[in-house]
């Protein structure tokens, strides 16, 4: 049986993200069009489906890791500030983005909520997951 972490990522996060579009519950909010996806960003993303994108990209850090939170979840998509003349400093990802996104998968089904540790997949999500790396394979 083919899993997630048995094909390559990019291709299956580029896979999820057309299936995430099909849901009705995942949707972009209408300050995204405007919104940087964190400080360390100099312009908004240019991608058109950069929101199911950074969806598939959350479903499949749940899917390897365990329990995440936002907090963790933007050291993970922070990246380095530009200061300019000073040294570059490590700087974290937008929160309401990633809330956001979190929130929509969430009503979705896909992911859960554990009190005191964050979200993880559900038995939904898993197997939301395992099969596209099974179609992809």
């Amino acid at each position: 049986m083919t899993l997630v972490r048995d094909v390559k990522v990019q291709e299956l996060i580029g896979k999820v993200a057309e299936r995430l579009e099909k849901v009705d519950d995942l949707k972009p909010q209408e300050w995204t069009k405007f919104v940087k996806t964190g400080a360390h960003k100099e312009r908004p993303p240019t991608q058109k489906k950069w929101w199911h994108i950074r969806a598939a990209s959350v479903l499949r850090k749940l899917y390897v890791g365990e329990n995440i939170g936002v907090s963790r979840l933007r050291k993970v998509y922070g990246g380095r500030k530009n200061r300019g003349h000073k040294p570059e400093r490590k700087c974290k990802a937008s929160g309401a983005v990633l809330r956001r996104v979190l929130q929509q998968l969430e009503k979705a089904g896909l992911v859960e909520m554990k009190k005191g540790k964050g979200r993880s997949l559900s038995a939904k999500g898993r197997s939301f997951m395992d099969s596209v790396a099974k179609e992809m394979k």
